[in-house]
């Protein structure tokens, strides 16, 4: 399959030291340019990553014919208006999470889509790592019986006001920036579509994003609880508990590319973790099989698993979540 020509719209940290360097490591995709809106640091971060292309402004990387696809990880205000232009010259965009503000500003990525013929994609990297294929399969083959709750934490601490995820207006917050991780992941293990949440938000007197958000998702066959936090002790982990027994995620989101990492298969017959079997991966960076899978789709090898109506249907229930801290009652998820 021939590489598909890659090119990278702004210098944003999350692309220059994690997506860019593992897309290099990908057969599907070759990294070919990089935009920023200043020319000295796209031409910077282009030298710096051996990345043939520097561009001063994102539509002169969209005029382009050589780039195929784009990966967006602007900030999240973005989104949705960068990957509709990307769309408009042709090309297929890879765009970060959250995908938009709201399901209602998501759908117009579905029209996109549909009016361009291109792939336009949702970069959950965590779907494409091994030890949640794998917790999955254990779930589907009956390995814990029934699945009645899925209970998630992340958490960071940043007090920078001048990083994106502590600004209000174009996106900041736990919820946007890491509750979608354990939204998405409950969804990918009940396989089903939260009905309703209810949820408490606590919000930064400076910057006025969220900070801590706890909540509560009803599923047909179970629950979903989460604790997302941007000023909280780093720490992340996800339980899944069945009928039967317990899957437990050690390092459900930023899984280490360098060494491998483990869940643990519990049947609670003893204590504590006495009875947890442990589940061992190889290393693999996980931003690097995503993009291999973008590149599968785009070569029209095979289709995504996560179509941008995926990404549509995780952006209700961030909606839903937000409505419920506003009411304090529940809120049913409408996609």
């Amino acid at each position: 399959m021939e590489p598909v020509k890659l090119g990278v719209i702004s210098t944003a940290k999350i692309g220059t030291t994690k997506v860019i360097p593992a897309m290099q490591k990908s057969t599907g995709c070759s990294v070919h340019a990089i935009a920023s809106r200043n020319p000295d640091a796209a031409k910077t971060a282009a030298d710096a990553l051996g990345v043939p292309k520097a561009y001063g402004s994102y539509e002169d990387m969209l005029a382009d014919p050589e780039i195929e696809a784009v990966y967006n990880p602007l900030p999240n205000h973005l989104h949705v208006p960068l990957s509709i232009k990307a769309a408009e010259a042709g090309k297929h965009v890879l765009c970060e999470k959250p995908i938009s503000f709201n399901a209602q500003e998501a759908r117009q990525l579905i029209d996109a889509r549909d009016n361009h013929g291109v792939v336009i994609a949702e970069a959950f990297m965590v779907r494409y790592h091994p030890q949640w294929i794998k917790a999955r399969e254990l779930v589907r083959s009956g390995a814990i019986g029934e699945v009645r709750v899925v209970q998630g934490t992340f958490s960071y601490m940043n007090r920078d006001p001048s990083d994106v995820r502590n600004k209000a207006d174009i996106g900041g917050g736990a919820l946007y920036d890491i509750g979608c991780y354990t939204i998405v992941s409950s969804r990918y293990i009940f396989g089903q579509e939260p009905v309703r949440a209810v949820s408490l938000i606590e919000r930064d007197p400076d910057f006025c994003t969220d900070r801590l958000a706890s909540a509560l998702l009803e599923f047909p066959s179970g629950q979903a609880l989460f604790v997302c936090s941007t000023q909280l002790v780093p720490y992340q982990r996800v339980q899944i508990f069945g009928t039967n027994g317990r899957i437990e995620v050690q390092i459900p989101f930023n899984a280490p590319h360098e060494e491998g990492c483990v869940i643990f298969c519990d049947d609670g017959s003893a204590q504590g973790d006495a009875s947890a079997r442990k589940i061992a991966f190889d290393a693999v960076d996980q931003y690097t099989l995503q993009a291999d899978a973008f590149a599968r789709a785009v070569r029209g090898v095979e289709p995504l698993e996560f179509p941008i109506e995926d990404a549509v249907k995780n952006m209700a229930v961030i909606d839903a979540v937000f409505r419920s801290a506003q009411t304090g009652d529940w809120e049913n998820v409408a996609t």
